[in-house]
Order: structure tokens, then C-alpha cells, then sequence
């Protein structure tokens, strides 16, 4: 049984491996942000009348930069299992189960990389957004890229147990639309649910990314306490948690 100096140490091996080959291509970080970024910059001026419908003061940055996070933890960390596929078309996952590393510690390393990847982009997110004219709670921006961290690990962690469990891109990629795009229509992340019809609003609360949009949104207007906070938080702990479990179970089971 390996012990937490152990564990650590195979993690920091598995993630500067990883690292190094993100590093050889340093446009990673501009690819993965250039979707929220167009939203950004082409979307948020059109929010401006319809933000003011909503009867606030708050900027249509506030609102929409939050959204965008959530965005790219959700997007950017489910993707990262197609790198995996490659890897295990080379051994490269064969040859480390053979090693005594703890199977958790060979996803640990690889979400690390993936919450670093994750975290780069979100500061740039979050810096160009002030650029544009966001005012949000410094405490609340904080809170809120520790949210999108989590989430995308969780993502992330969910993605590579989809990645060996299909070990194809052409069945992967059809399986994440079908997800992301419920996902992306019943959460909240460009347009605020209060906004459609009553049923749809009941729709998007059985949806647990809703909760956390609205949990991240709520800490950029200065709202860091109340029932969105905890749920948002609640959700993100309790999809890390069972996203770690099946992954690291694939990886446990997976025999190449």
C-alpha cells in the first residue's frame, strides 16, 4: 500500500511528463481559449440592453465572464480524454499499469496537468474580461476559478474513464455532444433560465452545472454566502468525487 509521499511522488511524475508534452506546443493555451474569448468579445456587447432588462446594475461582463469559466471547464477538460486514446495506442498505458504506481496516482497526474491547462486559461479569461470593463468581487473571482477548477477536474477525470472505456475517437466524440449539449442549453451559461418558459426553468434545476453557473455568477456580484453558494459548491464536490472513483476504477480495471 503506497503511502501520501509516495502517491505524491508518482503524481508529480505521471504530471511533468505530461507537462512536457503540452510544453512542446505552446499554443494550447491561445486554442482552448479562443472560443469563451469570441464569446467574450462578439457576445457580450449584445448582452448590454438585455442585461439592463433585468431591472440590476450589474455589467454584462459580470454576468457573462462567469459563464464562460464554467464554460471552459466543461468544455476544455472533456476533450482531454482523446489524448489519452493516443497514448494508449502507443503502450504508453500499458506500459505504466505494469509499474507498481497506484492507478489513482496515473489520473491524479494527468488532471493536474489538466487543472494547470485549465487554471492559465481562466486567468486570461478573467484578466481580458476586467480589460472589457468587468467590476466583480476579487473574493468572488477567486472562489469562482476554484469552482471552474474543480468542476473541470471532475471533467477532466470523467473524460479519460470515457476515453478507456470506448478507446475510440469516433465513438467519444458523438457520445460528448450528446452531453455538452443539454449541458450548455439548460445551465445558464450565456442566457439566465429565469428568462424561459416555467417548465424549462423546472428542467434546468435537475441540471447540477445550473447550479454551479449560478453559484460562480453569484460570487462575481459579491453574493459569497447563500443557498446558490452551497449548491454550487455541493455539486462540484459531489461530481469531482464520483468522477475520481470511475476513473480511477477504468484505469484499475483497463487491461490494454
Amino acid at each position: 500500500m503506497s503511502t501520501p509521499a509516495t502517491f505524491v511522488r508518482e503524481s508529480s511524475v505521471v504530471f511533468n511528463r505530461q507537462m512536457r508534452m503540452n510544453l512542446r506546443n505552446p499554443a494550447w493555451v491561445f486554442i482552448g481559449i479562443m472560443q469563451p474569448v469570441l464569446y467574450l468579445v462578439l457576445f457580450g456587447p449584445l448582452l448590454k440592453p438585455l442585461v439592463s432588462s433585468f431591472g440590476t446594475d450589474i455589467d454584462p461582463y459580470t454576468f457573462l465572464v462567469p459563464g464562460l469559466l464554467v464554460q471552459l471547464g466543461l468544455f476544455g477538460a472533456f476533450f482531454a480524454g482523446f489524448g489519452l486514446i493516443g497514448e494508449w495506442r502507443e503502450g504508453v498505458i500499458e506500459a505504466e499499469r505494469v509499474t507498481p504506481a497506484s492507478r489513482t496516482a496515473l489520473l491524479v497526474g494527468r488532471l493536474m496537468r489538466d487543472v494547470v491547462q485549465l487554471f492559465v486559461q481562466a486567468v486570461i479569461l478573467v484578466a481580458l474580461g476586467v480589460a472589457l470593463g468587468m467590476r466583480a468581487s476579487v473574493a468572488g473571482v477567486v472562489g469562482g476559478i476554484a469552482l471552474t477548477l474543480l468542476i473541470g477536474g471532475a471533467c477532466a477525470a470523467a473524460s479519460n474513464a470515457l476515453a478507456l472505456t470506448t478507446k475510440s475517437e469516433d465513438v467519444m466524440a458523438p457520445v460528448i455532444n450528446v452531453v455538452m449539449m443539454p449541458v450548455l442549453l439548460l445551465s445558464g451559461i450565456l442566457l439566465p433560465m429565469t428568462l424561459g418558459p416555467a417548465w424549462l426553468q423546472t428542467v434546468s434545476d435537475f441540471m447540477p452545472f445550473r447550479w454551479i453557473v449560478d453559484a460562480v455568477r453569484g460570487g462575481f456580484a459579491g453574493e459569497l454566502a447563500g443557498d446558490a453558494l452551497a449548491w454550487g459548491v455541493g455539486w462540484s464536490v459531489v461530481l469531482f468525487g464520483l468522477a475520481l472513483w470511475w476513473g480511477t476504477a477504468v484505469f484499475r480495471k483497463e487491461n490494454a
